[in-house]
Parts: structure tokens; sequence; C-alpha cells
């Protein structure tokens, strides 16, 4: 199945430059910043997304932020994920994409050491539940981002396309939730899905990359 025919894109261009800098590829790195506001009283929802033509990646936030959807962890969750930077094996099946993006707290403080912890379907809707293929997870740097590359999910009988998440700060409460891809059909069936999770999606050819930002309520 083709699903990046099924999704939200921009230029390719923006896209490439976009995979780029999650993937930290190259001989020049890409900077990233965050832009705050702290004039608004009414609650928003931040977003990462790129500058277009530089590629840089930047968490938009005004403060005071409002806090992820949290949502249940399933049947599937297993503790015990190593550390990765990819969870991509050698001959997997599956459109490749780059899950990237940032962790802030309500304020939209950046927060440095946040683990990421994936754990998603192959490209059949298959959990491998006695190892850790497609499991693992990620540490946010100093500024609050983090990126890992996996592929996209399939679709199991009575759930739409999803990556499950657990992000747990330094010392604080963990938020588990659960992440979705825009243009699914699968979505409005969904009994858990929810819009306010879905992923930003910019795409290079078969190639995707997917941004997300994380609100801790700390």
């Amino acid at each position: 199945m083709n699903n990046t025919n099924r999704r939200l894109s921009l230029p390719s261009a923006i896209g490439l430059a976009f995979l780029v800098a999650a993937c930290g590829s190259g001989t020049t790195s890409t900077a990233t910043s965050i832009a705050t506001s702290s004039t608004a009283s009414t609650p928003t929802r931040p977003s990462a997304s790129t500058v277009a033509g530089t590629g840089t990646l930047t968490a938009s936030c005004t403060a005071p932020a409002v806090a992820t959807t949290a949502q249940t962890d399933g049947p599937y969750y297993k503790a015990g994920a190593p550390q990765v930077t990819t969870l991509v094996q050698s001959g997997m099946a599956g459109s490749r994409f780059t899950l990237t993006g940032y962790v802030l707290t309500t304020d939209c403080t950046p927060i440095a050491n946040a683990s990421v912890n994936i754990w998603q379907a192959d490209a059949t809707g298959t959990y491998d539940n006695t190892g850790y293929t497609l499991r693992g997870y990620v540490l946010t740097d100093a500024s609050g981002h983090f990126a890992v590359e996996t592929i996209v999910p399939g679709e199991y009988p009575g759930r739409t396309e999803h990556i499950h998440v657990k992000v747990t700060p330094p010392g604080g409460p963990t938020l588990t939730t659960q992440l979705y891809f825009p243009g699914v059909t699968a979505n409005d069936s969904d009994g858990i899905y929810s819009p306010d999770l879905l992923l930003k999606i910019t795409q290079s050819g078969n190639t995707e990359a997917a941004a997300f930002t994380f609100v801790l309520a700390t």
C-alpha cells in the first residue's frame, strides 16, 4: 500500500529540508529554535513545523499552552524497551518516516532529557509482543527536541493507523497518548481517535517526516 497518497503534503523541497534537519544527516547541522509568547491568557495548542526555505524545525508555543491529550496505552505496551535512534530494522517492510518534535511545559519551557517511548504495529498491523521490534525510546536534547526513524504502522481490526507514546520528564509524571495520521479513512470510525493528536506530515518522494509537540502539565 502506498501510504504517501493519503497524506497531507508540502512541497518536496520543504519536506526534504525537514527530513535532513530531523535526521541530522549531512555535514552541516541545522539549528532548532522555540518561539514563545506570554501575552495570551487563553490556552493554545503549540505545534512543530519547518520554516519555509530554511529547513529549521521550530516549536511555536504561546503560554499558557494546552497540555497534550492523554489516551490509553492499550493492550500491547511492554516495559523495558531499549534506547534507540531508529526503530527500522534491515529489510523491514513499510513506508519510512521520521517522527520529530518537542517536549514542552504549559509555560512553553523546553524539557531536556525527557524520555519519548514509542511502540507501534508493523506495516501489517501486527505488534511484536515477544521482543522489541518497533519499540524503543529517545531522549530530548537541551531544547526539548527529539527525533526517531520508524515506519507508518498498518491498521488492525477496529483501529486506525496510530503510534503509542509515553513521554516522561525527569522526575515527573508520564503522559501516555497516541498519535494519528491525517487523511486516513479509518480515523472517522476509530473510537479512540482524537484530532488533537494528528501528526503534521511533510513529504519528499516516498519518504515522509512527521512533527508533533508534546505539552506536559508538570
